[in-house]
């Protein structure tokens, strides 16, 4: 053994970083955890790959964003057609009603 070791290069941290995936800190409510947890363990799997693979579920489901052709195809099928606001009629329009 050496009576002395040089650190001046040494980094700080994990040796090998896992690739494409990161360590981050989130809160998440214990009673989401648990259930995880229990999940987990009956299926035999580790509960933060199971969270991992539900987020990315969750992703691929609501990959399209919400257009504004989108929103009004769902208004249209949402609303009944009494119910519609009725068209205003405004300028020329009115005249030529009259």
């Amino acid at each position: 053994m050496r009576a002395e070791y040089n650190f001046s290069k040494g980094k700080r941290g994990a040796l090998v970083s896992p690739k494409g995936k990161t360590r981050i800190t989130i809160y998440i409510d214990d009673s989401v955890l648990n259930e995880f947890r229990a999940r987990a363990e009956r299926v035999g799997a580790g509960y933060q790959t199971m969270m991992n693979e539900v987020l990315k579920a969750f992703l691929e489901k609501n990959e399209k964003p919400v257009t504004a052709a989108v929103l009004r195809q769902i208004i249209r099928e949402e609303l009944p057609q009494a119910s519609r606001p009725t068209r205003r009629l405004t300028g020329r329009a009115k005249t030529a009603r009259r």
